[in-house]
Formats: structure tokens, C-alpha cells, sequence
């Protein structure tokens, strides 16, 4: 076994690693760029070593300072996370000449599937079933639109060398097939340095599942059961479960043989997945191979009892399998929800920011894989993700309830996040009865992610919180008072708090808690049910979160909330003759001029965060009249990009 191994990557996976290697009595190594200096992963290390600038290009992408940093650690082995080189041939092959393991599949497996057009030919090889489509090179736009009407519309166009949910764009016509053909080798240019695409047909009402499989270097490959990752946004994943609720046995079984089939066509060695698209009828198609550990790996640990990063390394090691296809068994059901900081009412836009507060939640079955604290700095040069929360359960429903309720646990103040999102998704009536798709947050979300009045009892709850908030704070400063008013825009809710022995009494309601003021999380205890609500200070205000909804909300004495319904209400500022950019980036490019008239949909700006390239288009029609920023300025978030006249 190692004696000790570098960890080729950061943030919450690189932590990940860690912990199973410090488990193991394998010492660990961290690699870190200028940026990530103070990052939780280079604390967790026994050894940091920096690789240069904050640019993943100048550190994490650089093969030639990871073979130094080891050289220089004494490190047997290479980790790569997920991301970043993890699924680059090149950098297995320069471990190897330098005489290091490479804790992963071999060169050749990840050349053969790290590519998608020649991953796709290899499966149809295998004889796996696969998507219909074009698996040559794409020269222009106008040949993408001629194989798009030969294969029939909806098609979808895919980076060759892509993941992540990049350079990929769905098009329903001759002209979405050529604005994505154009965005889609740009992102792919930014992101892999690789701007060919390829076009398949586009599976309506998809499922996308995927298969765990986990091979030794002897021959022996089998399958952990799949995952369920359907929810996505901007095709990444948001919320993955193991098992999948669709899947019947006869179907996981085949998938598992197919899979099987494929990694054992390319000697296929250490943790990969083998990703379907699955359509209403349980028909599955091949859509791509991962090379690596899946973000969304810990939900086949928490139904299969196994880690699959001690595996990689035991294979990297040269051990054999112990275990056979009939020793795996899944028991209960797990589901994962990354937290990413970002914004879901400006379409998911990447957030930036100090997390100024952090605290994790805790409870039986939930699971929190992080790579940051209290203080740590989410920036632009990387991943958005902050964390990973996974529950699991004995059914599927007793995981959702939980994950439901490690949600309002988790409390995070600094950048923007979509922790309100998730519990929304969580909630809705078709993610309880399994009825999933790629499409489900389009559907669900017609018209995006909005703050929403939350269900009358979920209000109250919110309100009778609020209620008892102000009154324990009215304690702690020597007053008694008992009647309360809680405002909430023009609504007023009069409500009365008293003591009752060691809990309080609202309306028929006995509620316990231990809360005191400055407490960010308010706990209660209703009878037998336990909740947690978040309460924060604004002013003179108290702003309560519960199941994916807040409510500022003003507890105020009778006279004083009846002074204050007398008042007129504040007009918001009109902002509609200002585009302002939705997120902080780079203004890549302006396709307007001062003085030209615009239409409705027309290309206004394309700003580019996170390697992700965003189109600004015109809302109504309009003329522009001045230009605040020009191509290659670093932008804020609601930075002035031009001034409509």
C-alpha cells in the first residue's frame, strides 16, 4: 500500500480524498494555487505544495508542477479528483513516465472514452446501445443545420472533449442549430481548449441514468447500481439519488450488463460510470463514459456500505477485487443535492463572495462532503460548488425527509446560494412520486426561480417563529410584554406569546426551544415534531427561513404596528432602461452600437463567468443610447453594461 499520495485537485474533493487516506494511515499531499493559500483542503493535508497563479491554466491544469510537486513530496501516488486532469490522458501517461501511480484508469481508457465522438463508435462496437446521431467532426453552422434536419429536430449539439455541462445547447430549429453551433465551440474553445462538436438527437422526456462501475487490474469489472441524476440546470446536475424510483430490475440488469460490456472493451481499471439517457419506456441509450469519481458518488456509498475512493487506491495498488457481482446489495435510498453559490432567481447565475457564516447541518443519515469553513473565499475562478449534502433513508421518502430538513439546517450568509431552491425542488408533488426528467426544472419552473408566498401553514409557522423570536429578545431586555403584531407588507397577524414552565405558548400551540438571541438556527419542538427555522437581523426586522421560504417580517406592539400601516409604501426604482450584467464576469463581446434601434430577442452582450458563456438579449425593443463598458472589462454583478434611451 502507499505510504503516501498527492491529491491532484481542490476544494471539497480533494477534502473527500483526504479523509479516506487519513483512514487508510496513507499521508496526504495538497496542491494549491496563489488563490487558494488559506483553502480547507491545504489545512487538511499533512504536506501543501504551491503550483502557481489562481488561474486554473497557470496551477491545476499544469501537468509539469503536480510531477514536480511529487518529486519534490516523495508521493507514490496521484489522486485527480473529478475536473481539472482528471480525465487528461496526458497527465496519466506523465505520471507514468515519471514512475508514479496514477489513481485511475489507464491512458488508453480514458484516450478512448475522454473523447465523445470515438466513445460513442467504441460502445456502438461493444454493441451498446447509443443515441442516434452524427459522429463526425462538424465543420460550420451550415453543416450542423443540414445534419440536424437529416436526423430530425429536437437535436442536441455536444462538445467532443466536454463534461460539466458545457458547450452543449439543445436547438428546435435551423436557427437555434446555428446560435448554438457558434456558442457551443466557443464554450468548448474556453473550456477544454477543444472546440469541436458533434450533434445527436435530442430524447424528449429523458431520464438520465447512470451506472457505477468499479474494475481491477486483473480483469474483474462489476456494476454498484445506478444513480438517478434527472434534475439538472444548464445540463449539470443539481439533485442525484441511488437507486433510481423508474428503474425495475430487468432494466438496472441490463444497463449493468452493458456497461460492464463497455468497460471490459477498453480494459477498463478503478471507479468510472457508464451515463444513459433512459426514455418513458425504460428504452436506454449510451450518452457518454466518465473516467473518474462522479461528483455524485456518495450516494452508491450510502446504499452499498462502500467507499469508493479507498477502492481506487486499493486498485491503484495492484489488490484484486473481493467483491462479485452477487455480494453487492443496496439497501435503502439515498439522495444528494449539491450547494453551489449561485443565484436561482438570476438563472442560476455563479455568486462570489466571503461565506461570512457557515454552519453545516448534522442528523441521522445526513452526510456533508465540503471543501470550505467559516471565512473562506468563493471567487471566479473555479466551481461555484460549496458543498454536497446527502441523506439517506430506508425508503426514498424518509430520504427526502430528511434531506428536507438538513436543509433548513444549513446556513450560509455571504454569497448567494441555492439552498431555498433545492428545498423547492424537494417539495413539489412530482419529485415525491419519482415522476423525473432533464426537463423537470424547466417544467416546474416555467418561468424561473422567484420568491413565492410559502403555503398558509407553513406561513403561520413562519409567523409564530417570528412571534416567539421577538418575545424571547424582549425577555433577555427586561420587558413582558405578551401581545405582539407580526407585519409582513400590508398583512398584520396579532398574535399572543406567553411562558409556559420551561417552553411558550403561542395561540393552542406549546412550543420548545433552546434558542437565544444572536443564534442564527432556532430550533423547535412541537409535540413529537422537530424543525429548524434560520433567523437573521435585518434592521429592524426579522427575516425567518423554513422549507425553502423567508419572510422579513416586523413584530411590533399593537399601537406601533398600527402607526405603521398608516404609512405610504415606498416605490422600487425603475431600472428597465439599464442592462445590467447578471453576474460578475468578463464582457466577452457587445453586439450593439450607441444610437441603433434594438428588437425584442436580439443579441445585446455575451459575458463570460466560470467558463460559461452567457447571451444578453434584448426584452422589448428598444434604442440604445449609451455604452457603459466595452469587450474585455471585469464586470460585477449588477454592473451597468448600456443605457437604453
Amino acid at each position: 500500500m502507499f505510504k503516501k499520495i498527492l491529491i491532484a485537485n481542490r476544494g471539497e474533493i480533494a477534502c473527500r480524498v483526504m479523509r479516506t487516506a487519513k483512514r487508510m494511515g496513507i499521508a496526504t499531499v495538497a496542491v494549491y494555487s496563489e488563490a487558494d493559500a488559506d483553502a480547507l483542503h491545504v489545512r487538511l493535508a499533512d504536506e501543501a505544495v504551491l503550483i502557481g497563479p489562481a488561474a486554473s491554466r497557470d496551477s491545476y491544469l499544469r501537468i509539469d508542477r503536480i510531477v514536480e510537486a511529487c518529486k519534490k513530496t516523495g508521493a507514490e501516488a496521484v489522486h485527480p479528483g473529478y475536473g481539472f486532469l482528471s480525465e487528461n490522458a496526458a497527465f496519466a501517461e506523465a505520471l507514468e513516465k515519471a514512475g508514479i501511480v496514477f489513481i485511475g484508469p489507464t491512458a488508453k481508457a480514458i484516450a478512448a472514452m475522454g473523447d465523445k465522438i470515438e466513445s460513442k463508435k467504441l460502445a456502438q462496437k461493444a454493441k451498446v446501445s447509443s443515441v442516434p446521431g452524427y459522429l463526425e467532426i462538424i465543420p460550420d453552422a451550415e453543416a450542423a443545420v443540414k445534419i440536424a434536419r437529416k436526423i430530425g429536430y429536437p437535436v442536441m449539439l455536444k462538445a467532443s472533449a466536454g463534461g460539466g455541462g458545457k458547450g452543449m445547447r439543445i436547438a428546435h430549429s435551423d436557427d437555434e442549430t446555428r446560435d448554438g453551433f457558434g456558442s457551443a465551440t466557443a464554450e468548448a474553445r474556453s473550456s477544454f481548449g477543444d472546440d469541436r462538436v458533434f450533434l445527436e438527437k435530442y430524447i424528449e422526456e429523458p431520464r438520465h441514468i447512470e451506472i457505477q462501475v468499479l474494475g481491477d487490474a486483473h480483469g474483474n469489472i462489476i456494476y454498484l447500481g445506478e444513480r438517478e441524476c434527472s434534475i439538472q440546470r444548464r445540463h449539470q446536475k443539481v439533485i442525484e439519488e441511488a437507486p433510481s424510483p423508474f428503474l425495475d430490475a430487468k432494466t438496472r440488469a441490463a444497463m449493468g450488463k452493458e456497461a460492464v460490456a463497455l468497460a471490459k472493451a477498453v480494459g477498463y481499471r478503478s471507479a468510472g460510470t457508464v451515463e444513459f439517457i433512459v426514455d418513458r419506456k425504460r428504452n436506454f441509450y449510451f450518452l457518454e463514459m466518465n473516467t473518474r469519481l462522479q461528483v455524485e458518488h456518495p450516494v452508491t456509498e450510502m446504499v452499498t456500505g462502500l467507499d469508493l475512493v479507498e477502492w481506487m487506491i486499493r486498485i491503484a495498488a495492484g489488490e484484486k477485487l473481493t467483491l462479485k457481482q452477487k455480494d453487492v446489495k443496496l439497501s435503502g435510498s439515498a439522495i444528494e443535492a449539491r450547494i453551489y453559490a449561485e443565484d436561482p432567481r438570476r438563472n442560476f447565475l455563479p455568486s462570489i463572495g466571503r461565506l461570512t457564516r457557515y454552519i453545516e447541518p448534522r442528523g441521522d443519515g445526513v452526510r456533508v462532503d465540503a471543501g470550505v469553513d467559516e471565512g473562506a473565499e468563493i471567487g471566479m475562478n473555479y466551481d461555484p460548488m460549496i458543498a454536497k449534502l446527502v441523506a439517506h433513508g430506508k425508503t426514498r421518502a424518509e430520504a427526502t425527509a430528511r434531506l428536507r430538513a438538513a436543509l433548513d439546517g444549513f446556513y450560509i450568509r455571504g454569497p448567494r446560494h441555492n439552498v431555498d431552491f433545492l428545498a423547492a425542488v424537494l417539495a413539489k408533488k412530482r419529485f415525491a412520486d419519482g415522476r423525473l426528467s432533464t426537463d423537470f426544472i424547466a417544467q416546474e419552473f416555467p418561468h424561473g426561480f422567484a420568491d413565492t408566498a410559502p403555503e398558509p401553514k407553513l406561513a403561520e409557522r413562519i409567523v409564530a417563529v417570528a412571534a416567539l423570536a421577538q418575545f424571547i429578545l424582549a425577555e433577555r431586555d427586561g420587558a413582558t410584554a405578551h401581545e405582539w403584531v407580526v407585519c409582513h407588507g400590508a398583512m398584520q397577524t396579532p398574535l399572543r406569546v406567553t411562558r409556559d414552565g420551561d417552553a411558550y405558548r403561542i395561540g393552542h400551540d406549546t412550543i420548545r426551544t433552546d434558542w437565544q438571541p444572536g443564534q442564527p438556527l432556532l430550533h423547535t419542538a412541537i409535540k413529537s415534531v422537530s424543525e429548524t427555522f434560520q433567523v437573521d437581523r435585518d434592521g429592524p426586522a426579522l427575516t425567518v427561513t423554513h422549507g425553502g421560504a423567508s419572510l422579513s417580517l416586523r413584530v411590533l406592539p399593537p399601537r406601533t404596528a398600527e402607526l405603521l400601516a398608516r404609512m405610504p409604501a415606498k416605490r422600487p426604482p425603475d431600472l428597465t432602461r439599464l442592462l445590467l450584467s447578471p453576474m460578475p464576469g468578463l464582457l466577452v463581446s457587445l453586439a450593439v452600437a450607441e444610437e441603433q434601434q434594438v428588437h425584442a430577442g436580439d443579441e445585446l452582450a455575451v459575458v463570460e463567468a466560470m467558463k460559461m458563456m452567457n447571451v444578453l438579449r434584448a426584452e422589448r425593443d428598444a434604442k440604445v443610447k449609451t455604452l457603459r463598458a466595452k469587450p474585455g472589462d471585469s464586470l460585477g454583478v449588477d454592473q451597468i453594461i448600456l443605457e437604453f434611451a
